[in-house]
């Protein structure tokens, strides 16, 4: 079937909201930014590219990871999609795993009811673009990684979009959260070791983040795998990739990371001293965020005085050194800086300073 005919069956089309469980399976939301970066030794779930789409890697350097990474036309009715590229020729040992991944909130898959004897078939769709052909592997698990659904998918043609479905009945068995904990992981693998693989088409109790027999894209220097259409679904089939708003799918990915950043123009909040020396300056989130928040900054990130107008008190980046209250009250936080730096004279108690994000980025995370 050609790729317009598929697009013909697949393509936008009415119906109830929230059909898809992705957020951002379009990749246009990228707050972290869109340069390339050479994955580290993580040991859990890594965000640096495309928002809600972490890394997993037991060895560093053995692929980096982009949005629109090879510069190729998306399929049609998208703009976006997640790139990899290996780096080696590296071949897995029995420990290794490297694969993206999308952990899927517990509300937004309570009603599946997996874990019960009402659980729903679902189906997962995208569209895959590589450089290597053959049967590629993912799966699907749950938080307590001791339930696995392993799937291989067929590339037929190399450097070609091709639009794949997979159907996936409901598991009855095991504990899958429905709160704001991780309620589903998605896998897809870029080379796995066997103890992390199993047999693809059913469920099984164990960690299986592949299927056994998948290739292996950090197996081939310079190899390259492409994501997009990202689509799970409840019923037997595929349907339409439901579009969202680009308003609407940032706020989804800000309920789990927000990133504020003065790159051209400073970003400035407003806040207050204490004691002279700890800095509480106040933001409003955008959105409820899934949970209690941890900040980290980069660059210039900046805490000035307030005399009249704001002077540069600081000599470089601040330290987040905590947050109060916890965990937010009416959308607002307060996150305190320590600051040993500051020498403006009027640098007392009860002081009115501005934060300013310049050149910088403060990234404030919920994320699974």
């Amino acid at each position: 079937m050609t790729q317009a005919n598929v697009l013909a069956q697949l393509g936008a089309q009415s119906g109830p909201t929230f059909r898809n469980r992705i957020i951002n399976g379009a990749m246009v939301i990228s707050q972290r930014g869109t340069s390339s970066v050479t994955t580290a030794i993580n040991g859990g779930n890594t965000y640096v590219s495309c928002d809600r789409w972490a890394y997993q890697a037991s060895q560093a350097s053995k692929f980096s990871i982009q949005q629109n990474a090879g510069s190729i036309t998306p399929p049609v009715g998208f703009t976006n999609y997640l790139g990899i590229t290996s780096l080696s020729a590296y071949t897995v040992t029995s420990g290794d795993y490297f694969n993206i991944i999308q952990c899927i909130e517990g509300y937004n898959v309570a009603d599946l009811a997996y874990g019960t004897a009402s659980a729903k078939t679902i189906t997962l769709s995208f569209w895959i673009y590589s450089s290597l052909t053959g049967s590629f592997g993912g799966a699907l698990s749950n938080n307590s990684a001791n339930r696995s659904y392993p799937f291989l998918y067929t590339v037929s043609s190399a450097n070609t979009w091709t639009q794949v479905s997979i159907t996936i009945p409901g598991d009855t068995t095991g504990t899958w959260l429905t709160n704001n904990g991780n309620g589903m992981y998605v896998f897809f693998g870029l080379g796995m070791g066997s103890g992390a693989s199993g047999t693809a088409g059913s469920w099984q109790a164990g960690n299986y983040q592949s299927a056994t027999g998948a290739v292996s894209v950090v197996g081939t220097n310079g190899a390259t795998w492409y994501l997009t259409g990202v689509q799970l679904e409840v019923g037997s089939s595929a349907t339409g990739f439901e579009y969202v708003n680009y308003q609407t799918s940032l706020a989804n990915c800000q309920r789990y990371c927000w990133v504020v950043s003065g790159d051209t123009t400073p970003t400035s909040f407003h806040g207050s001293s204490r004691a002279g020396v700890s800095k509480y300056i106040s933001l409003a989130l955008p959105v409820a965020m899934r949970a209690t928040p941890s900040f980290s900054t980069t660059g210039s990130v900046r805490v000035l005085l307030y005399t009249g107008a704001y002077n540069d008190s600081s000599t470089g980046s601040m330290t987040v050194g905590g947050v109060s209250p916890t965990p937010y009250i009416n959308n607002s936080i307060a996150i305190l800086f320590y600051s040993g730096s500051m020498t403006t004279v009027g640098d007392t108690a009860n002081s009115v300073y501005g934060f300013f994000v310049n050149g910088g980025l403060l990234t404030v995370s919920a994320e699974l």
